[in-house]
């Protein structure tokens, strides 16, 4: 998704909560430090608007904005020449400055990695020279136990909430991470396994077998003269055909057999712990049951299906021989007929 548009909305809501929280227990920080110097109420001012009402204009302007990512990325850069500015307002108070600049590069980084944590350390640096053209040159090395409670809020709640943070925003990349494996293994049009994915778990079931751990038969199944059904009735009737296929074998088989789109208007399926035997009687009753399945484009239309078999031998060298002898008995089904099942055993 572009960052311009509904990233950036994201981004935009994900530091909502941390600022409004680090500046709102960093007023407290803040204030401990200007208390002993007395400052001019715009002062306060000011800093009642950073601490309490900034942070809810900074996402109505990212909100508003056409491009939120930028929008939010420039606040941060606000964020950091106030924080700046009220290091040289403490006079550069020892323990209140390092909190509250140490709390603006930890959002820097974390918002933008390395580059933009440079772009805000100039933005602190901006901050203070404001500040110093503000209230003139001087330094506070003192901390009072004052300072030090009111600082404590800001080193303790406020990496605990970009933490929280940084925890839910792993957790959808988790999730988006899966979903995307999911769809890399996965053919679109039929929801069922794609070529490769289902090849790589033909040559594990494979290995299985070889170990002794069970028998697995292998299906292959062809859609009878599905390119006729194309040139006569189209492409969305084809693929009509292809999803009904689809949604009938996810019916028929169970929880363990491996469906998969293997080309076309081939479709493969594994199934565990099943002798050819049993696995031709479960193909025969997907070929019934589809003969009688109908598809709302054409109604007419009689679906067929051509289904080689291939039980698990010690003789085949490797999971591509096992796969060629189910070719050769869908070959042979259509040498016969079509509209039929055989097994490689036949």
């Amino acid at each position: 998704m572009d960052r311009s548009t509904g990233s950036g909305l994201s981004f935009a809501k994900r530091i909502y909560l941390p600022r409004s929280i680090g500046l709102g227990i960093g007023f407290m920080c803040v204030a401990a430090g200007l208390w002993p110097l007395q400052p001019q109420p715009w002062v306060w001012a000011l800093l009642v608007f950073n601490g309490f009402l900034w942070p809810h204009l900074a996402y109505l302007l990212a909100r508003m904005s056409k491009a939120p990512f930028k929008s939010e990325r420039r606040n941060l850069l606000i964020d950091s020449v106030f924080g700046g500015f009220w290091a040289a307002a403490m006079q550069f108070n020892a323990l209140p400055t390092v909190t509250i600049l140490a709390m603006m590069a930890m959002n820097n980084i974390a918002a933008g990695g390395g580059r933009f944590f440079f772009k805000g350390c100039l933005s602190m640096l901006l901050g203070m020279l404001l500040g110093l053209l503000t209230f003139g040159p001087a330094f506070n090395p003192e901390t009072s136990m004052l300072q030090l409670y009111a600082c404590l809020p800001m080193l303790v709640l406020y990496p605990l909430a970009l933490g929280w943070v940084s925890y839910r925003l792993s957790i959808k990349l988790a999730e988006h991470k899966q979903a995307l494996r999911a769809v890399s293994r996965t053919d679109s049009l039929t929801r069922l396994y794609n070529h490769g994915h289902w090849k790589d778990l033909l040559h594990r079931e494979f290995d299985k077998c070889r170990q002794g751990q069970h028998r697995a038969t292998v299906a292959l199944i062809d859609v009878d003269h599905f390119k006729a059904i194309n040139d006569g009735h189209g492409h969305l009737v084809g693929d009509s055909v292809l999803r009904l296929l689809s949604e009938r074998l996810a019916l028929s088989l169970r929880e363990d057999d491996l469906a998969g789109r293997y080309g076309g208007d081939e479709f493969c399926v594994i199934l565990p712990n099943t002798p050819a035997v049993l696995a031709a009687d479960v193909m025969e009753r997907l070929r019934q049951e589809l003969a009688e399945v109908r598809s709302e484009l054409a109604p007419h239309l009689q679906i067929t299906l051509s289904i080689g078999l291939a039980g698990y031998s010690p003789m085949q060298l490797d999971a591509n021989h096992w796969l060629k002898d189910a070719d050769q008995a869908l070959y042979q089904a259509k040498r016969q007929g079509r509209n039929q099942v055989v097994s490689a055993a036949d």
